[in-house]
């Protein structure tokens, strides 16, 4: 399936790439893709994007007293973080494919935090029973999964959890796609080190021409069940207007109508 949904154009279809991120490639070293990771934390703080996308997952649980969230492709780990931070009695399991990143948060604060535990975890291969957690997390990572694994990383976050919530990249047209890319250009020495501008470039456009759309999101979820309730939730902001949709196999009503948060 076109990252643009199965009724995407001939010039939608041409504006994506198999070609991995450096963070996907295990012939990069370490401490290039952690460069990635890095300025992807930046960009968040200074954006105030982890602690929306935080308070956006804990709206999704705001009626569970003691909710077991579980983030997925954590990187950095502040988006767990945040919702340690804000909620003052949910139990986070932070994870990540990658060894590195997960001892990276390990050895940090969140290593210690009561409430908090690291894990190395393959979303498509989750080593939990059903229903372990009440929401499931996929922030800035969808992208990163061609759509056969996609699929199997929702069956797997929708058999783990009550609801999975993806917040990623929205698929851009072409003109404005192209805009993006010029003003991530001029920008990115005013937000970067020196040294990680050309991998956080060279990452960021893969991952513009990797990102899938709302229809490719509703025919994965279709694919995974017919009765799965898909959502489109709007962004608080509109600075980096992600794609932000929930998944749950717990009501066989469906919804594929954005609306607002609170």
């Amino acid at each position: 399936m076109p990252r643009g949904g199965p009724r995407a154009s001939w010039l939608d279809r041409r504006l994506q790439t198999d070609i991995l991120e450096y963070t996907d490639r295990y012939d990069i070293p370490d401490s290039v893709k952690q460069k990635v990771i890095t300025a992807l934390d930046r960009i968040g703080t200074v954006s105030d994007e982890h602690e929306k996308n935080a308070r956006t997952a804990l709206q999704l649980v705001s009626d569970v007293p003691n909710p077991r969230i579980l983030e997925l492709g954590a990187g950095h780990g502040k988006l767990s973080a945040q919702i340690l931070q804000l909620h003052s009695t949910a139990t986070v399991t932070i994870s990540d494919l990658d060894p590195v990143s997960v001892q990276n948060i390990a050895n940090g604060p969140l290593g210690s935090h009561p409430r908090a535990r690291t894990q190395v975890i393959d979303a498509t291969q989750i080593d939990s029973p059903d229903d372990s957690y009440d929401l499931v997390i996929l922030a800035q990572a969808f992208h990163h999964l061609p759509p056969a694994i996609a699929f199997r990383a929702i069956a797997e976050a929708t058999r783990v959890g009550g609801q999975f919530l993806v917040i990623d990249l929205k698929r851009q047209k072409p003109i404005p796609l192209a805009i993006n890319v010029v003003a991530a250009v001029l920008v990115s020495p005013l937000l970067l080190p020196f040294s990680a501008i050309r991998p956080v470039l060279h990452d960021g456009l893969i991952s513009a021409l990797r990102a899938y759309s709302h229809s490719a999101f509703i025919a994965l979820g279709s694919s995974v069940d017919p009765h799965m309730r898909i959502k489109f939730l709007r962004p608080r902001a509109r600075f980096l207007n992600p794609t932000i949709v929930t998944f749950s196999r717990r009501s066989h009503e469906t919804d594929t109508q954005p609306r607002e948060l609170a």
